[in-house]
């Protein structure tokens, strides 16, 4: 964080409450006199996981102890502690939006030194460079887990109907009539929960649009509605082929519906898998890659940084918080990790993975992968709900409207990063 924006931050924090001032000024060593790390992660659905881990951790190291707080809504919570200058040492968040506003307000440390990043596959390392506003030097965060995004199906009643899986959208359309002919439901949505409507849009445009699309709009090169019509167009087909009136229906309904057995496909990412075992702990599910175009060569894993750690500008001790990090990559830890969350793992290595992604092994393993287009969307703009209320317009002009909406409504809340990265290639040229 810049000189500027840290005494605006004091500024507005004083005028509230003058103890705030201090918070961020605690002993980083325990009674012991072990250096004491602290790591916030956002992941509260991993908070067993993790509460093992800092045992683990705390268990083999004598010179450092390892804090670790998993709090429900942790980005408002990490928001509100670097306002007050109470940074915990290491953040464990996702790469999307948050992450680069981070970034943006130079508040993450360079870890470019770290040890650790040659164990990354570099495709997700490359992912992280997707966020930046404009290109920077350095590394800022370490990917530690991916997750994948495309089709969930039900292996027991695909083997029963000897459904084939589909590798181009011709072909999934007709596998979509197979299993209507037979008088089942093909898919079923939660878009009551309007977060649910990104995940075919995620799995359809990772195919079908450039995956730095948001840079190039803001460069002014590009606009969302030139590459965004075929992507609105085939989520628009998925409700021909859904239960009726899928915003009546909410994430928690779709995940019981699908594991109770009456759909045979889920469009969602690995993340659903808990939830859905949760319900039927016997189903047997696996995945493959949604086929978004005709030319099966072009399919590509939506897959994203799902939790990784980066390190606060401000960290004192940095060696302390690389060992930290070290230990969290140990493969032992990974694979723990993974077990318990079904995950996809950002370090290279013969890890085993959840046999419901199966389907997707080849992609992870060779790397055939993509970011989610949604993790560059600003929040402000609520595109989950732009995309809902389109779904929901029968109108003749409902897809025009939307494209010209989804230009507009960019170019209002990214107004400060487009004169950024414009100015940037001005300087650049």
């Amino acid at each position: 964080m810049t000189k500027k924006r840290r005494c605006t931050a004091i500024f507005l924090v004083v005028a509230t409450t003058m103890s705030l001032l201090f918070s961020g000024c605690s002993n980083k060593k325990n009674k012991d006199g072990k250096v004491v790390i602290e790591l916030v992660q956002y992941k509260p659905e991993a908070v067993d996981v993790f509460e093992a881990l800092e045992e683990k951790f705390n268990a083999t190291h004598d010179d450092i102890e390892l804090v670790i707080d998993s709090p429900n809504d942790a980005m408002t919570i990490l928001k509100t502690r670097f306002i007050r200058e109470d940074n915990p040492d290491i953040i464990g968040i996702g790469g999307d939006i948050n992450y680069s506003n981070f970034l943006d307000a130079e508040m993450l440390m360079d870890v470019s030194d770290f040890d650790g990043l040659s164990d990354i596959k570099e495709n997700y390392l490359s992912t992280n460079k997707d966020l930046e506003y404009v290109p920077m030097d350095g590394v800022y965060a370490v990917p530690y887990m991916a997750n994948a995004a495309g089709i969930l199906y039900n292996r027991d009643m695909f083997e029963e109907h000897n459904w084939s899986i589909p590798t181009t959208w011709d072909e999934f359309l007709q596998l979509c009539e197979d299993i209507e002919a037979e008088g089942i439901q093909p898919l079923y949505f939660g878009f009551k929960d309007t977060w649910t409507c990104l995940a075919p849009w995620n799995a359809i445009a990772v195919n079908l649009c450039p995956s730095d699309i948001a840079y190039q709009v803001n460069s002014g090169n590009a606009k969302f509605s030139d590459v965004y019509e075929e992507v609105a167009v085939k989520e628009r087909v998925l409700l021909d082929y859904a239960q009726p009136n899928p915003v009546a229906y909410g994430y928690n309904d779709a995940c019981t519906a699908f594991a109770r057995g009456e759909s045979a496909m889920y469009v969602i990412g690995s993340y659903a898998i808990s939830q859905i075992k949760s319900v039927n702990p016997d189903m047997n599910i696996d995945s493959f890659v949604f086929p978004a175009s005709n030319n099966a060569d072009e399919n590509i894993l939506n897959s994203g940084n799902d939790l990784m750690f980066c390190i606060m500008e401000d960290c004192e001790y940095k060696e302390e918080a690389y060992e930290v990090l070290r230990f969290l990559l140990e493969d032992e830890n990974v694979q723990f990790y993974l077990d318990d969350q079904s995950a996809v793992p950002c370090k290279k290595g013969d890890f085993t993975l959840a046999s419901e992604l199966d389907g997707m092994n080849d992609y992870i393993v060779n790397g055939i992968v993509a970011d989610y287009q949604d993790h560059h969307y600003p929040s402000e703009m609520s595109v989950d709900a732009m995309i809902q209320t389109y779904l929901l317009d029968n109108s003749s002009n409902a897809l025009d409207t939307f494209l010209a909406r989804f230009d507009k409504e960019w170019e209002r809340y990214n107004r400060d990063i487009i004169a950024k990265v414009q100015e940037y290639q001005e300087k650049e040229e």
